[in-house]
């Protein structure tokens, strides 16, 4: 078995504008920036900022992260549709990355980037500069050991837009999953399109291929469950001491999710939770054995990290 460690990666903003606006970056605690070359000189000259000399050509661009509300074909209801890019960076760990974000949605991508570990840049507007810099000093505070992100789905990816679109599915679902070359022993299920077990031809309905790995895997070998939101997507990283729970709310830019329920397997002392809009909260109704641990958050904004000790 391979073992991939998952490592923190703070995302940077990306600046457009000279060095007269230092002082608004060092108000609002940035400390670091990427600038594009013609302004890296100038920038270079000011005390108290580091810099990055960045051409956003040369860096994979990101559609910006959300929810879209897509009308049920067999009812009136409109279903939440999750935007991530959790796909992409699966495919590319490695790679650099640019967002686009206007508005609330350059604290949410800052918070995607994070909790999948990748080296991110964000461009935002007035309206999502004090968000996205509110966002960045909190995750210059968090500190984590050396992880490895849990999974028990291995899935081997073709490269096609079927095989992007059903792993997109699967972040969607919380279904854990890590990409290998060929089946690992460790894990519980292995995932390929164009097998007997997931032909090709089933991947016209991806969200139904995605229920199918799930009622493989069987629910209750999953390692995370969230009830009562269809807009929070959990990543889980391990470590000696503690896991990790990232929660997105990608619906944060409409309304905030109240009463999320969590379920994590494992045998678990205690949860502490670290939310960007509410750094106190306190996990609500925390149950416990030695199979799982179940607590609710009574409200997530934007973003949350829980500390899952051992």
């Amino acid at each position: 078995m391979n073992l991939i460690f998952f490592a923190l990666v703070v995302p940077s903003l990306f600046w457009d504008r000279g060095p007269e606006t230092a002082n608004l970056l060092k108000q609002a605690g940035i400390q670091h920036i990427g600038v594009p070359a013609a302004l890296s000189a100038q920038w270079k000259a000011v005390p108290g900022i580091s810099v990055e000399t960045v051409d956003p050509q040369q860096l994979k661009k990101l559609p910006p992260p959300g929810v879209q509300f897509r009308r049920r074909v067999a009812s009136a209801t409109r279903a939440p549709w999750v935007d991530s890019n959790a796909w992409r960076f699966f495919r590319d760990p490695t790679a650099a990355y640019f967002y686009e974000a206007p508005g609330k949605t350059a604290a949410l991508a800052a918070a995607e980037s994070f909790t999948y570990g990748v080296h991110a840049f964000v461009h935002t507007d007035d309206a999502g500069f004090k968000p996205l810099a509110d966002m960045i000093q909190f995750l210059d505070k968090v500190k984590l050991p050396e992880s490895q992100p849990r999974a028990n789905i291995g899935y081997i990816d073709d490269g096609s837009p079927e095989s992007g679109e059903l792993m997109n599915l699967l972040v969607r679902r919380n279904l854990l999953f890590r990409l290998v070359t060929k089946p690992d022993s460790a894990l519980d299920i292995t995932v390929k399109l164009g097998t007997p077990e997931y032909p090709k031809a089933e991947a016209a309905n991806p969200s139904l291929l995605a229920e199918k790995v799930r009622s493989r895997l069987g629910d209750e070998k999953r390692f995370l469950r969230l009830y009562g939101s269809e807009v929070v997507v959990g990543r889980l990283v391990s470590a000696p001491k503690a896991d990790t729970l990232f929660l997105i709310n990608y619906g944060a830019n409409r309304v905030p999710v109240d009463g999320v329920r969590v379920r994590v397997l494992g045998k678990f002392s205690g949860a502490r939770i670290f939310d960007f809009g509410t750094p106190a909260e306190t996990p609500l109704d925390l149950a416990r054995d030695s199979q799982a641990i179940e607590f609710t958050l009574k409200e997530l904004g934007t973003f949350a990290i829980v500390s899952l000790t051992h």
